[in-house]
């Protein structure tokens, strides 16, 4: 039977929210009383959810669409989900432009949009942030360096920022999903993924509504004593 969580009254912002994970998160919240916007680089349609054309890449984007909620809007609740994994091979043939993509994406992404989206959720009296990072961020994945880099550098701006925001009431945290079956991690091929499969201890890879509830439980009031964490989401793989 599915949890159930309160989170009627409260405003949230799911980037890459168009399709997998961030989609199934931008549903479960919008199901649980939320107000949601997804920002994605690509045009979505969610029943009961507003969708915006928002590249977390461009801060004049990220600018425009915090305008657009409005002067004095309330931001409850900012989830950070906008991903890439770049190409899968030796990084001594990773294009320059790809693996700075991967960065952009990831890591100045979520950064970007947190230092836009902050202020209002500190003038509202607190919130909550949720990055997603990876289980690559912890162990590092061979074949996929600058996602794994970027994933840790989520882990690590997670970690700093919680401290200094905490006092304001803003609480953040970060999930670490190992392989969750999205097309991006589809796209690696059958063998890539057969791998991972055989790899997990529980032998089958995440599912989206999986990772969805995770991150409602920090946004409810079950979460009001998390800050600065980071949740292994692996099926036993992580390592540590």
């Amino acid at each position: 039977m599915p949890n159930a969580y309160d989170l009627s009254g409260r405003s949230a912002i799911v980037t890459g929210g168009a399709k997998g994970i961030g989609r199934a998160i931008a549903e479960l919240l919008a199901a649980s009383g939320a107000r949601v916007r997804v920002w994605d680089a690509a045009p979505a349609s969610i029943p009961g959810v507003a969708c915006d054309v928002v590249d977390v890449t461009r801060p004049d984007q990220i600018t425009a669409a915090v305008e657009r909620l409005g002067a004095g809007a309330r931001v409850d609740v900012l989830v950070n989900n906008a991903g890439w994994l770049g190409a899968l091979g030796p990084f001594e043939h990773h294009a320059v432009a790809e693996w700075q993509r991967v960065l952009a994406v990831n890591l100045a992404g979520t950064m970007q949009v947190t230092q836009a989206v902050l202020p209002r959720m500190i003038e509202g009296g607190g919130g909550r942030i949720v990055n997603m990072g990876s289980l690559a961020g912890k162990e590092g994945l061979g074949r996929l360096a600058a996602y794994s880099a970027a994933s840790g550098g989520v882990i690590a701006f997670t970690k700093a920022l919680a401290r200094e925001v905490v006092g304001a009431g803003v609480l953040v945290n970060c999930i670490a999903p190992g392989p969750i079956d999205t097309d991006m991690i589809r796209g690696l091929g059958p063998e890539t993924v057969d791998a991972m499969i055989a790899a997990s201890p529980l032998k089958r890879l995440g599912a989206p509504a999986e990772v969805a509830q995770l991150v409602a439980w920090l946004c409810s009031d079950a979460g009001r004593f998390h800050s600065g964490a980071v949740f292994d989401f692996s099926g036993g793989r992580a390592g540590y």
